[in-house]
């Protein structure tokens, strides 16, 4: 193990081609589904947690039970929607970032809208009454809430982030794993891993942890600056 970890630096050191295309396909794919999912789901969020209508809170449970879909059962779905006889084979997706990218949206953006509906509804009630006392229409009541909830929707973005980056079961069903083109971090390790090809997983896996390590300090710092 020692001997794998060792290797695994040097590999990360050296800049292996092989060892970029990994982290730049994974960075494409996370970084482009979480910000699509952020700008999905905040305004619903927003909207769930400000507003009072019939039906409301079946919505609400709807993105909560949402929020613990098996990544397999959602990229089960994606697979069948865009295989060769669904109703999306003709846009030839299957097998692409594209359609790994619309796989981890339909996962993270429950997570977005369950967590800033969360936060909103403790606040909304505050916030309508001073948007009512200045006068303000909905459209400016929204963007009060919106900055009000500044902390929260960063963090937000961060377990979103940090959602997608984990995430193996979707992915792999929808991308293939392909190398060079749709094998991400999770993917790479699982794959390396099972042809015993350690050293290159142990690499993966360092960074993995590294980034992860590094989101959930942010996050922490973020939630301790809310609470003040």
């Amino acid at each position: 193990m020692q001997t794998a970890l060792q290797k695994a630096l040097e590999l990360i050191l050296s800049g292996d081609r092989e060892l970029a295309n990994i982290l730049l396909v994974t960075a494409k794919t996370c970084v482009t589904s979480s910000l699509i999912a952020l700008l999905v789901g905040l305004p619903i969020g927003i909207w769930l947690g400000a507003s009072r209508f019939r039906g409301r809170q079946a919505l609400v449970v709807f993105f909560r039970t949402m929020m613990g879909m098996p990544p397999v059962v959602c990229g089960l779905v994606m697979y069948m929607l865009f295989s060769g006889v669904g109703p999306f084979g003709k846009k030839k997706l299957l097998f692409t970032v594209t359609i790994m990218i619309i796989a981890q949206v339909v996962l993270i953006t429950p997570l977005v809208v369950a967590n800033l509906e969360t936060y909103v509804a403790a606040i909304a009630q505050s916030v309508r009454e001073t948007a009512k006392g200045l006068g303000i229409g909905p459209w400016r009541t929204f963007l009060l809430l919106s900055n009000e909830c500044m902390y929260p929707i960063f963090s937000t973005y961060l377990l979103a982030f940090a959602r997608s980056i984990a995430e193996v079961g979707a992915v792999s069903m929808v991308g293939g794993a392909i190398a060079w083109k749709t094998n991400v971090m999770t993917t790479a390790i699982m794959l390396y891993t099972n042809r015993g090809s350690f050293t290159l997983g142990v690499a993966l896996g360092v960074i993995l942890i590294a980034i992860s390590l590094l989101v959930n300090i942010a996050v922490t710092v973020m939630q301790r600056r809310l609470s003040r």
